[in-house]
């Protein structure tokens, strides 16, 4: 019997993404991984994007293992033209329906006070977390529009809620957020679907295991309604499901999976 932490493990309820491409930027680690690994037990074909060629591999030969259909591309997404490539690539799969864009950074040097972190450091984090979302959308949009699909966006919290950290990063996650609203609007009457899953907490290796310690699970305990961090596959089960028809009439939402930490 499967562990119900198999994404293989569905019930007969779950949304099924039969006969479909998706593509995954960010896909070799963390949301992007789970992401992919779970569009693709429930049916669809998968092209994995990553910065990293040996972990996209990884991914795209486990579900393989699995029996499912998958390609691997290394891409940095701030490349535009490497983008396009890799858009095209995905495309000898079939007409590419889903596209999420996972691929981001949370960088050290951002995370010093303001008036500390350089024009060059706040740059980089908007070329790959805002600037890569763009090219992503930018090169899968001809293959969504052909038909109707749907693009969801990983943005954060951080685009909700003040923080004290991380001015590049929160100004980029605002950024994505603002920019699933226009493709949305813009798109919309083209047949696509665009939203915006905003995370909280998450135990990635993004975050480097700052959720994964007993300290940090009492914190969540004390401030978070659910009492615990999220995992990569809490955000990967509301982005499949905005992928499929079961959100059919879903578009230009932000959609906050943080455990209720917003509210509390």
């Amino acid at each position: 019997m499967r562990s119900m932490n198999d994404p293989a493990s569905a019930s007969d309820h779950a949304v099924r993404l039969d006969d479909i491409v998706v593509m995954v930027t960010g896909g070799g680690s963390g949301i992007g991984a789970a992401t992919a690994r779970l569009a693709a037990a429930r049916g669809a074909a998968v092209g994995v994007i990553d910065r990293s060629e040996e972990h996209a591999a990884e991914v795209a030969a486990d579900i393989a293992a699995r029996g499912g259909t998958a390609v691997a591309v290394a891409c940095d997404v701030t490349d535009d033209a490497a983008v396009a490539s890799a858009v095209a690539t995905v495309a000898r799969l079939g007409r590419i329906t889903g596209l999420v864009t996972s691929a981001g950074i949370f960088h050290g040097p951002d995370l010093a006070p303001i008036e500390q972190v350089s024009i060059d450091d706040f740059r980089h984090v908007l070329d790959v977390n805002l600037g890569g979302t763009f090219s992503a959308i930018r090169h899968a949009l001809p293959h969504l529009a052909d038909g109707g699909g749907s693009v969801v966006t990983i943005a954060s919290t951080a685009a909700l809620r003040g923080h004290g950290f991380g001015a590049g990063y929160t100004a980029s996650k605002g950024g994505v957020d603002a920019l699933t609203r226009l493709v949305a609007v813009q798109c919309g009457p083209r047949g696509v679907r665009a939203n915006c899953i905003c995370p909280g907490g998450i135990d990635t290796p993004m975050t480097g295991g700052a959720f994964a310690s007993e300290e940090a699970q009492a914190r969540a305990r004390r401030a978070i309604p659910l009492g615990r961090y999220g995992r990569p596959d809490d955000i990967a089960q509301v982005a499949v499901w905005l992928l499929s028809d079961a959100a059919r009439y879903v578009t230009g939402q932000t959609l906050p999976v943080e455990g209720g930490a917003l509210v509390s």
